[in-house]
This record gives structure tokens, sequence and C-alpha cells, in this order.
């Protein structure tokens, strides 16, 4: 089967191509998983993070992605909850311990041995993959492949971030970096609250444009100040200067909720010029996003068909994943980006 294959970490401004297509075996389902035949597999700015390094230290060589969608084509012993020919998806949770705290709370993107699919285990930048049955997802039938993709992250923790903006029917949400996971959470919004106004923090004009078409009330650059002080904001950038820049556009009270498993030091200097008293003062509060449960995606999925709520996609062939990852890092095209891996 072909794979693109990370042999290494790499700086992409120097090594613009790091992953490798191979021919590998197709893998066999062990004792609990399922064999799926992949046939698309979003492309995510953590992604970068794991080239680069800036998350746990992958296992190498590995094969990314971890926004999976595909066909069962082969079970292991006691997987019985998917039939061969069952469509379905894979998300970043691989697989937990399901005994900690943590699992029995429900939280299991906390859980300490948290295994990520595409970083501890191979995903879905390949023909064929493996996963534990408990940790896929059926598809709804009103997405097609591409479209289901983003869903399993981009969608899954733009849900996860929206629960926990601490937002009310009438309240004035920013979204920071406008990718594949704030246009879904903006699609969520006019979908299903429509008493929440959207402003957007973008860092061009393709993307603020883009963002108006789909509803915001308001878009602007990142140092923009919006017409009105806002109650919640959600970052979904890999940079520090948004952090800040969010801060001072809150209003007493307001949360901030970072959507980012990394954040880049290109800009870390940024931090130093945040005030206590002007930036986080009168009970401004900042919550990050560690992961995602299995939850969040059942119920992201449920709700997205329901309404339902569609990204929009570029399509890139298998063999065309570097390129992908090099548009994600410059920006600026709509939605999310997607590998064709097999019809």
């Amino acid at each position: 089967m072909k794979a693109m294959l990370l042999e290494q970490i790499a700086d992409m401004t120097v090594n613009p191509e790091p992953l490798v297509q191979v021919d590998r075996a197709i893998p066999s389902p062990e004792a609990g998983q399922i064999l799926v035949h992949v046939s698309t597999c979003g492309v995510c700015h953590t992604e970068l993070d794991e080239i680069e390094g800036r998350t746990p230290p992958p296992r190498l060589p590995v094969v990314l992605g971890h926004q999976v969608v595909g066909k069962v084509v082969e079970a292991g012993t006691g997987a019985n909850r998917f039939h061969v020919g069952d469509r379905v998806g894979v998300g970043w949770i691989y697989s937990v311990c399901g005994e900690c705290a943590h699992c029995k709370a429900g939280n299991e993107n906390l859980c300490a041995d948290f295994r990520a699919t595409g970083r501890d285990a191979d995903g879905g930048y390949t023909e064929y993959m493996v996963v534990p049955e408990d940790f896929a997802h059926p598809i709804p039938d009103v997405f097609s492949d591409a479209e289901a993709a983003p869903l399993l992250c981009a969608g899954a923790i733009g849900y996860r971030s929206l629960r926990l903006a601490n937002l009310s029917e009438n309240s004035r949400l920013g979204l920071t970096g406008f990718g594949a996971s704030a246009h879904l959470v903006l699609r969520m919004i006019k979908q299903k609250y429509p008493g929440i106004t959207v402003f957007v923090f973008a860092r061009n004009a393709q993307e603020r444009e883009f963002a108006l078409h789909l509803g915001a009330v308001w878009a602007g650059d990142t140092t923009d100040q919006p017409p009105a002080l806002l109650n919640s904001i959600i970052d979904t950038t890999p940079a520090w200067k948004p952090v800040v820049e969010a801060l001072r556009r809150l209003a007493p009270g307001g949360r901030l909720v970072v959507n980012a498993i990394r954040k880049e030091d290109v800009d870390k200097e940024y931090l130093l010029k945040m005030k206590y008293e002007s930036d986080l003062w009168h009970e401004k509060e900042i919550k990050s996003v560690a992961n995602v449960a299995r939850r969040d995606i059942a119920e992201f999925l449920e709700l997205a068909a329901a309404v339902p709520i569609k990204p929009e996609v570029l399509e890139f062939g298998l063999e065309d994943a570097n390129q992908a990852l090099q548009q994600i890092r410059q920006g600026g095209i709509r939605g999310a980006k997607v590998l064709r891996v097999s019809d």
C-alpha cells in the first residue's frame, strides 16, 4: 500500500517536503481492531506541529493524519461494532486507558495514556490503517467522504471549544484565525445559535471576506478594534500575538479559549507586552482546549448531520500531502484541505 511517511523531525522552511512516499505492507487488525480502507484524510495544522517537533515526540517513523474516512474491510478477534463495508471515521483520539479518573468522568482527552492518531499510532496518510473499533465513528450518509473528514477534528475541536466558551443567548463571540476549525464554528453558530454575533480576526483579506460571506458581523486584522468588546473569543492560531490581542478585546468577565495543541515560538516575545491591569484584569480568564474525547466527535457528527453543517474543502492527491501542508502554513485558502487517498 502507498503511504506518506514522516521519518524524522524537520523544519519545513528548510525541508519543504518532509513526507516521503513509500510502499508498505497492509496491516492486520489485532483483537478489538478494525482495518479501514482509507478514502479521504483531512490535513491539519497539528501535523505541522508534529513535523516540526512542537507536539510530544511522535513515534518515528509514523504515518500522519487524524481526520480519516474509509470503509471497514476486516475485523480482528472480538471486534463486532461494525460490519465489512461500513463507512467509519477516525479522529485525533486513537485510544486511552479507560480506567483513570479522567476516563471514567468522560474526560478522556485528559488521560495520561492518551494516544493520538497519526502521532502515537499510524494515521490516515495511507491506503489502509487499523484502529481500535471503540475509537471509530459511523459517518452519517448526508456527508461525502471529503466533507466528513474535516468534521472529525476541525469540527469536533471547534465544537469542544464552543462548549468551553461560556456563551449565553446574545453573546458576542470572537474568532481569531479563520481556517478549517473556525469556519465550522461559525457555521454551527449561524445554524443553531442565531442570537450569538460573531466577530472574526484574520491575517489576510481573503479569510476576512470568507468570514463575512458565512455570516460574521465584522471581520478585521488581529490588531483591529471591533465595534464592541467581546464576551468570549476562540483562538485557533499557532501564534502568541493573537492571544494577547484577544485579551485586550474581551469585555470584563470574558473568556479566551485557546484551541491549539502547541504554539510556535516565532512571536513568543509578544507575551512580554501583556499588561495585567489592561489585558487580564476585570476577571478575564484563559482556558485551553486539550485534545478531544470520543463524545465530542460523536455529538458533533450528530449535530452536523441534523443541520446539516458541511465544510468547504479543497482536495489534494495523497502524493501531494507536502503541498497541502505548505498551503496550510501560508494560509489564505478557504475552508479545509483534504487528501483524496482512494475512490
